[in-house]
């Protein structure tokens, strides 16, 4: 995996935590007006989430690494999105994708006890693309 730096995010909180992660899948977009992406294709798509909080768990962790990776590696990895449940009704742009892992995450943390925050998700999905969702109560303005 390649060395990033990802846009930072101002918060109050006194950990940040940045898992990194990739996973390949396939994706089409069901519009005439999406050129060459109407047509199924294939990314290694890269993720980093950036996760807060003030509270750690029994084991000292925001949030387990492994276990963020397993959420969303474990969901999304060699697979068509269209055909999963979490894009029904949705076309898997990169920024639905985005904003999928984005909700994803979160309600998974909101089940924690030190209740951390997911503020981030950047989503790659090639060299020169990438898409930035940040959570509401983390944006300007």
């Amino acid at each position: 995996m390649f060395q990033q730096m990802y846009p930072s995010i101002n918060h109050k909180y006194s950990f940040e935590l940045n898992k990194d992660f990739n996973f390949s899948a396939a994706h089409y977009i069901p519009s005439e007006d999406a050129g060459k992406c109407m047509r199924t294709h294939g990314h290694t798509y890269f993720v980093n989430l950036t996760i807060v909080g003030d509270e750690l768990d029994h084991n000292g962790f925001l949030v387990n690494f492994s276990e963020l990776k397993q959420l969303v590696h474990g969901q999304f990895d060699h697979h068509l999105l269209n055909d999963l449940p979490a894009f029904e009704g949705t076309s898997p742009s990169t920024e639905i994708v985005a904003q999928t892992v984005y909700e994803m995450v979160q309600e998974h943390l909101d089940q924690r006890d030190n209740q951390p925050k997911c503020a981030q998700v950047f989503v790659r999905e090639t060299p020169t693309s990438y898409v930035r969702y940040i959570a509401k109560e983390f944006r300007h303005g």
